[in-house]
């Protein structure tokens, strides 16, 4: 006591003075007279309403728990080799589930520690008082709720009584440095938070609510289980609440609507006391919710029928948690043979009786729901239903416990003497043999404590079953060793579900969707398609596929994208290779003709050599689109390069030779009587040439600056739907080269143009500047219609079809106006008026110059010739030579 802090002593001889006044012990306790004594704490009564310390009497928490240390001390004393020579005795005490009347009780056990001081107390006639010297408690069996546990185990630290615990499941009582003197045969709620969350886990909830019981038990187990499903992950806490100590049916219904804020998280965790349970339960009955939660209990719910007694259908589906145990054989023919008779040590076992076969023993009975009265001949198990409390295993392992500890210390400190000796003092001594005690408990199963006083995590979970084909009742689903073992197969869901019920905030994603997670909860999020080129790269993050690869169906991976080009059988080629195959069969049959009339008049009078490169230019027009179409190539893309300008290169080139000429000859003959120079076939076909060869060169540059090559464009028909995404097989020559490639041409044709407009004053029937006129104004209006057509489909999705097109039928037009009104009207008179194709008189030049000089002069008046056109008839040839 040297050490032991005086304030503190003098509070509790206070308490104890007053609890002495009180005499709270007779008739509250029970007494068993003993060589050594052993405390026991049970909660015989529930807690008390408005103001009242106890409340009803618990049948199965309180009277059973205290008959099996009744039944365990007898079993002791009976047996000749545990403890020979020395008998148990009891002080059993009343805690009526509250901790602050326990701690007031407890103190009856550390009287006999405290000396009084009764020097200055005299009796009325002067004599000194004679106070009964109170027995001497070694250890303590106790309590049942962890919180009456913690208050308790912090008086008798202080007097180091042992303790041992046979339902407190509190985490914190492990704490061996605050509560050292304190052991339990049950496991703490750690390794039970352990099994709630593997269970969880296994039922595939990761959106749980909880529930606890205002006090160390439930707040300390909810604690737990939070604290080591922060640290697995995967698991969200909806909702924490808490049922106050002194509640009321308006905090229960609040409880429930509280929970059904997040109607997502049906599982709910609840560590909570007997009464706490039923309030909860009947509120969801109140609420019409049976069913909808899925209930997972704590120890103290365990397989107990109390906290379901009348409420069996919204208890339906609930899994429930017990330390591993076994139904005691011999303790069941004990209790099933008690009597009023033979149980009068008990003095609460009337107050059972009558409860229990709810009758009056008397007229004076506090019991008003009934007015039968009892015959003492009722028998349990009989005349009332009666099944083993879950607890009573660990009751009866308690007190074993604390006979091996003194059996083992009376062996050790008294080797030479029978009983009790005087060395079996000191409660760390009986400590350290607690600590180190090892035997088969009543249920078989090993007995022992770690050096923190706890025992090993065993547990059997059981469901609550209620359905037609068995009776209603709990049924063992698996269990728990350091390992969930749980036989899934076995379970049943209320309303009937076959499925396991899902308790999650948010469904799982669909494939090719990735979770945007809540910020703070972890098990919420909301599911986001990967859109566009976007696959789904893991749970929460999408990814956009490399540029030749698009998302495939599900979105959970990429595919290449399809490669197209344009085919032979599409609409977009059939018309341009329809158009392209007559126009080479009409250009083959026109230099057919001029081949075949090769001399006569209006061949010759055509230019032959011109009009040989002219057909030669307008057939490579047509051919162009067949090297369009193909698909593309090392060789097709070469071939595009150099004949995509080289074919309106020629007939433009052959054109301009004409008109050029026709417009020399004339404007050299309004000045001089002598022919221009250059006029000759050999003079035309260089001109020519030259004209051509610019083009070829500016091929040969291009195919050493950038050689022609194959290429795969995404981008072209990279479509917002993926789905519709093609990458398009084509040479690679881009817009603005293709226009630079008939830039040239296009230079040409314009000044073609300018020259016709120029000769369009020469006589209708000389050569053929009219029907060049008229050609090149038409060629000119197709390729201002082609310009806006090939560039303003740039963007579309259709662009290699439609430009491919556009173009082709362009060229064919261009060709076709060319072939049309500068050859069939002179095929036609080959064919079909050769009589018109005869040889007039040959004019000399001088005689063309007077001609051309008298239309001038007559050409004074436009207004009064057409076009300034002078109707004369003139020969269709001029002989340079003359």
């Amino acid at each position: 006591m040297a050490c032991f802090p005086w304030r503190v002593f003098w509070i509790i001889q206070a308490l104890v003075d007053v609890t002495l006044s009180q005499e709270i012990y007779a008739p509250h306790s029970i007494r068993i007279e003993g060589d050594l004594t052993l405390g026991g704490l049970f909660p015989v009564h529930a807690r008390g309403v408005s103001g009242e310390p106890c409340g009803d009497i618990k049948k199965e928490n309180g009277i059973h728990r205290l008959e099996a240390m009744l039944y365990a001390l007898d079993q002791i004393n009976s047996d000749d080799e545990l403890l020979p020579n020395i008998t148990l005795g009891a002080r059993v005490l009343d805690t009526c589930s509250r901790d602050t009347y326990a701690l007031e009780q407890s103190l009856t056990f550390v009287q006999a520690l405290i000396q009084k001081d009764t020097s200055d107390v005299r009796c009325t006639n002067g004599e000194p008082p004679v106070f009964v010297k109170p027995e001497k408690v070694v250890g303590v069996i106790g309590a049942s709720a962890s919180s009456v546990s913690i208050m308790v185990a912090n008086i008798l630290r202080l007097f180091q009584i042992p303790q041992i615990s046979y339902a407190s499941t509190a985490p914190e009582l492990s704490d061996d440095r605050r509560y050292d003197f304190f052991s339990r045969v049950v496991p703490p709620d750690s390794f039970q938070a352990q099994a709630m969350v593997d269970i969880v886990k296994a039922m595939g909830w990761n959106y749980v609510s909880t529930v606890a019981s205002e006090g160390s038990y439930g707040e300390k187990g909810v604690e737990a289980f939070m604290q080591i499903s922060r640290e697995a992950g995967g698991i969200c806490i909806a909702q924490s609440l808490k049922i106050p100590h002194d509640h009321k049916q308006a905090d229960f219904d609040k409880i429930i609507r509280q929970l059904l804020e997040t109607r997502y998280a049906r599982a709910v965790i609840i560590f909570a006391y007997d009464e706490d349970i039923r309030g909860i339960l009947n509120a969801s009955k109140r609420a019409d919710q049976v069913g909808h939660f899925l209930w997972i209990g704590s120890d103290s719910w365990g397989a107990k029928n109390s906290p379901i007694q009348g409420l069996e259908d919204a208890a339906v589906g609930a899994i429930t948690i017990l330390p591993k145990r076994a139904t005691i054989a011999g303790f069941d023919v004990y209790f099933t043979s008690r009597t009023l008779e033979n149980n009068r040590r008990n003095v609460w076992f009337a107050e059972f009786w009558e409860e229990n076969f709810n009758c009056k023993l008397m007229s004076s009975s506090k019991r008003e729901d009934t007015s039968r009265k009892c015959t003492g001949q009722e028998r349990i198990g009989i005349d009332s239903k009666y099944e083993q409390e879950g607890k009573v295993q660990f009751v009866i392992d308690a007190v074993y416990a604390m006979a091996h500890a003194l059996h083992n210390m009376q062996k050790d400190l008294c080797p030479n003497q029978s009983g009790v000796c005087s060395e079996m003092t000191g409660g760390k001594k009986l400590l350290k043999y607690i600590r180190s005690v090892s035997f088969n408990g009543s249920a078989g199963t090993s007995v022992t404590f770690n050096r923190n006083g706890d025992a090993p995590g065993r547990y059997d979970l059981f469901q609550y079953q209620m359905n037609i084909n068995s009776t209603p009742g709990y049924k063992v689903i698996g269990q728990w060793t350091e390992s969930l073992q749980l036989n899934i197969e076995d379970m049943q869901w209320p309303s009937g579900e076959m499925e396991i019920p899902s308790s999650v905030c948010s469904l799982p994603c669909k494939t090719g969707q990735r979770k945007k997670v809540v910020k703070g909860v972890p098990c919420c999020w909301h599911c986001e398609p990967c859109d566009g080129y976007q696959y789904q790269y893991d749970e929460t993050s999408c990814r956009l596929c490399a540029y030749n690869m698009r998302p495939n169906a599900n979105r959970t991976g990429c595919q290449p994208i399809p490669i197209v080009k344009l085919e032979w059988h599409s609409p977009w080629a059939v018309i341009p290779v329809f158009l392209a195959m007559l126009g080479i069969v009409a250009t083959i049959f026109v230099m057919a003709t001029f081949v075949r009339y090769n001399d006569t008049p209006i061949v010759r009078a055509s230019g032959r050599e011109l009009s040989y490169v002219l057909l030669t230019g307008i057939f490579l027009c047509y051919i162009i689109t067949f090297v369009m179409i193909a698909t593309p190539d090392m060789a097709v893309c070469s071939f595009r390069r150099i004949f995509l300008g080289l074919g309106m290169c020629i007939s433009y080139a052959a054109l301009l030779t004409k008109t050029n000429r026709i417009y020399r000859i004339f404007e050299e003959g309004k000045k001089s009587v002598s022919p221009p120079k250059l006029i000759s076939p050999t003079s035309q076909l260089a001109i020519t040439s030259s004209l051509i060869s610019i083009q070829l060169l500016g091929v040969l540059i291009w195919f050493g600056v950038d050689p022609p090559n194959t290429i795969i464009d995404y981008d072209e028909q990279k479509t917002i739907n993926p789905e519709r995404a093609q990458g398009v097989l084509k040479c690679d020559i881009t817009d603005l080269q293709i226009i630079c490639s008939l830039g040239y041409s296009i230079l040409l044709m314009v000044t073609c143009t300018v020259y016709a407009i120029k000769t369009r004053g020469v006589p209708e029937n000389f050569n053929e500047a009219k029907p060049i006129g008229f050609t090149m104004y038409t060629t000119c209006i197709v390729w201002l219609a082609f310009i806006p057509i090939f560039f303003g489909t740039a963007q579309s999705a259709e662009k290699l079809y439609i430009q491919t097109t556009t173009l082709t039928i362009s060229m064919n037009l261009s060709a076709s106006v060319a072939l049309g009104m500068l050859y069939m009207p002179k095929v036609y008179v080959i064919i079909f008026h050769p009589e018109l194709n005869v040889q007039k008189r040959k004019r000399s030049f001088k005689a063309v110059v007077t001609v051309a000089t008298m239309s001038s002069r007559l050409s004074h008046k436009p207004s009064d010739r057409p076009n300034g056109e002078a109707k004369t008839e003139l020969c269709e040839n001029v002989d340079p030579n003359s």
